[in-house]
């Protein structure tokens, strides 16, 4: 049998200890709590706040639960109430626009489809939920990164390679189609990702009005665009998808 690895296990109920009771604890309350040396639970915290589990008040030296963890503890709820109350309304998105429709949250430095509605025709199409798209050419991927500051840094960091003629790769262009998705409220991607393919996605909140996923739709250009331009009833009725899904997660108006 495997052995277990004494720093994790310390590490983990360092994190169970702060979680529960106080707000914010000491050193020495800590050390004690644990039954280890201040030496050793010093290293632990240490650790723990570098990679953002933990984090320690200037005034009093006391320590918390860090904002990384919390996001992390989280991401399951999150993701899986967001699927919940999307179903209704992502599948409305199909019917009227006639496109298949993404879900998708950030992950793993790309977007994750968490929930996929196939387009409403009788066409063969492949169930897409599981897949990875990337940060910074899709829809998806654009409007995470224009909303959320970690998808924006992750964006930013990652090796933005071309896919097509269209795909925008450079710092500085990328920075500027993410002002104009902020500022205009959705992303498009018009054969930057897939060459006869076009997206048009936008950003879904929560209670927090913080942004936890986008939803879009994919079709044909010709479909999706009219004369070289993203048909602006397409462009709507994902911006009211996402505005529906956003209430029900108690975003209020957008």
């Amino acid at each position: 049998m495997a052995r277990n690895i004494q720093s994790l296990e310390r590490a983990a109920a360092m994190l169970r200890l702060l979680a529960g009771g106080e707000r914010r604890l000491g050193l020495s309350d800590i050390a004690s709590s644990l039954g280890l040396a201040k030496g050793t639970a010093h290293g632990i915290l240490r650790t723990l706040q570098q990679e953002g589990f933990v984090e320690q008040d200037d005034a009093s030296g006391r320590y918390q639960l860090g904002a990384e963890l919390l996001r992390l503890g989280t991401t399951y709820l999150d993701v899986h109430e967001l699927r919940a109350r999307a179903l209704v309304w992502t599948d409305d998105l199909a019917r009227s626009s006639g496109e298949s429709v993404h879900l998708g949250v950030l992950h793993q430095q790309g977007v994750l489809v968490v929930h996929h509605v196939f387009r409403p025709d009788d066409s063969r199409q492949v169930l897409e939920i599981g897949a990875m798209q990337p940060l910074h050419s899709t829809a998806l991927g654009k409007v995470l990164s224009a909303y959320d500051p970690v998808a924006h840094s992750e964006a930013l960091e990652a090796d933005r390679k071309p896919f097509t003629d269209r795909t925008v790769c450079e710092p500085e262009a990328f920075e500027q189609l993410l002002d104009i998705t902020r500022a205009r409220g959705y992303a498009a991607d018009v054969e930057e990702t897939w060459e006869g393919v076009a997206s048009i996605a936008a950003p879904i909140h929560d209670r927090r009005r913080m942004p936890v996923g986008a939803v879009g739709i994919t079709g044909a250009v010709e479909r999706v665009c009219r004369e070289g331009e993203l048909r602006p009833d397409l462009i709507a009725a994902v911006r009211d998808c996402a505005r529906a899904v956003s209430r029900d997660l108690g975003a209020g108006r957008f």
